[in-house]
């Protein structure tokens, strides 16, 4: 399945206690049963004003149902072409 980065934008975000932040991340789980088995939830990074989240889906479409569900914004969604690391440098370029 493709990965993707979805961007979303929270303002505030930074300031989200760790409590807040755990019930975001179980909000994130329900929902992800609910979408079914075509998204996985891999990560999350929590900027000041937004959220930059890394799932692996069937489609775009289901990211979007999993944002419906949970009550997520959906600003952008990128499908992940490549990776690229120090390792990279030596040739070895990775493809999902």
């Amino acid at each position: 399945m493709p990965k993707y980065i979805i961007e979303r934008i929270i303002p505030a975000s930074g300031a989200l206690t760790s409590r807040s932040l755990q019930k975001i991340a179980r909000i994130s789980n329900d929902a992800v049963q609910q979408a079914g088995a075509g998204i996985q939830w891999v990560e999350s990074f929590v900027t000041a004003d937004k959220w930059y989240c890394i799932y692996i889906a069937i489609d775009e479409n289901i990211i979007r149902e999993h944002a419906a569900i949970g009550g997520f914004p959906v600003n952008a969604i990128h499908e992940v072409m490549a990776y690229v690391d120090p390792v990279s440098a030596e040739g070895d370029i990775k493809h999902p």
